[in-house]
């Protein structure tokens, strides 16, 4: 079999870039014959077509990158598989993605928002996204790299610290945990909650409204925004750093940093919701908040980017719910009790290494990657 995988390649340390690069190292470590390619690198595509002459073009992104992974690769006579996620709503390309033998995407939860939005149930098959467990492990308090970690960021050994990262923080339900630790902040051991964020523009006011928001709940003090630029390198002794993964996320198809957490043998705190259902396992691996609210549209403008004119305006005959919070009081109550009681924290944290060592190690999901093509796209 001869793979070609279209993602943000080289990789950046964005979640899309790695799960593909994930995806192709198994593949060859697997003995598979793969190469990688940027996705929007046309050029560099079309040269794999005429010279590699791939089974499959594996395409990893969402929806909206349907022109660059689909019909660019049919466009000269390959057969494309789009990897997808979603984000709340899939607007355009039904009538191109129904026309495939096969679409994976990477839960069940966003199966479920594909078919919803009008996609073929039977052309969608579930593959979760990989995770590094040579990396991304449990480190000892004591070791050098993670006391490094932690005293950059200025927190003392005897501090509990809790974690969030993602491209901004009030997407992984940061907003929500603020409110949970000001709930219990006098009864809780000493402890700092760090939000690592991606440095972009977008995301600069994002980030003055969460810390305006601990400001306003008297709790600035033991808040830090990281904002510094990472390499994937330094993210598994950031997450190896913290006493508990918190990331009750507003909208999250996969949940890859909760993942990480748990093969680093951190017990989390997430949301009983979305993707989380597939990869986390409540009062085993981790600990999932009720949902509080469901935020629910009539409408959306889209643009270009998803294959509309500028301010294309789609109205729902029926609303769509795009956004998810967690039950603030749920979180309050989790972290008191992962914060009062350390073998409750190994013993999810424990569990939460094995199950992912288990089910989503990327060898693992590129074993099933490859059982999926056989039975799906090589034997047709």
């Amino acid at each position: 079999m001869k793979v070609l995988v279209l993602y943000d390649y080289p990789p950046s340390p964005g979640g899309l870039a790695t799960q593909g690069d994930l995806l192709y190292k198994g593949l060859i470590e697997l003995g598979v014959d793969a190469h990688a390619v940027h996705f929007e690198s046309a050029q560099e595509k079309e040269w794999y077509y005429r010279w590699f002459e791939p089974d499959v073009v594996v395409g990893v992104g969402y929806w909206g990158h349907t022109p660059q992974l689909v019909l660019h690769p049919q466009r000269y006579g390959t057969r494309p598989v789009p990897w997808l996620v979603a984000d709340g709503y899939i607007a355009n390309y039904q009538e191109v993605l129904n026309a495939l033998p096969l679409i994976l995407v990477t839960s069940n939860w966003v199966k479920e928002m594909y078919v919803r939005d009008g996609i073929k149930s039977d052309i969608i098959e579930v593959l979760p996204v990989g995770c590094n467990t040579d990396t991304f492990k449990p480190y000892k308090k004591n070791d050098p790299k993670i006391l490094a970690v932690r005293e950059s960021l200025g927190i003392s050994p005897d501090q509990l610290m809790i974690l969030t990262v993602g491209g901004d923080a009030a997407s992984k339900g940061a907003q929500e945990v603020m409110q949970a630790l000001a709930i219990i902040d006098t009864k809780a051991p000493d402890w700092k909650y760090v939000c690592k964020v991606w440095p972009q523009p977008r995301t600069k006011n994002q980030n003055m409204a969460d810390l305006e928001m601990a400001n306003h709940l008297g709790i600035e003090k033991n808040v830090t925004y990281a904002t510094n630029t990472i390499s994937r390198t330094f993210m598994p002794y950031l997450v190896g750093a913290c006493d508990i993964y918190a990331a009750p996320s507003r909208l999250e198809g996969f949940g890859m940093p909760q993942v990480e957490a748990g093969a680093c043998g951190k017990p989390v705190i997430s949301i009983k919701a979305m993707g989380m259902l597939d990869t986390l396992i409540h009062g085993e691996t981790a600990l999932l908040a009720s949902v509080a609210q469901k935020i629910v549209v009539n409408e959306v403008t889209l643009g270009d980017e998803s294959g509309f004119e500028d301010k294309h305006r789609v109205v729902f005959k029926e609303p769509r719910t795009v956004d998810y919070r967690a039950n603030v009081q749920d979180i309050a109550k989790y972290l008191m009790e992962l914060m009062t009681d350390a073998p409750l924290r190994e013993k999810l944290g424990a569990a939460g290494r094995k199950r992912v060592v288990e089910n989503f190690d990327y060898r693992v999901v590129a074993k099933r990657f490859i059982e999926i093509m056989k039975d799906r796209i090589m034997c047709k």
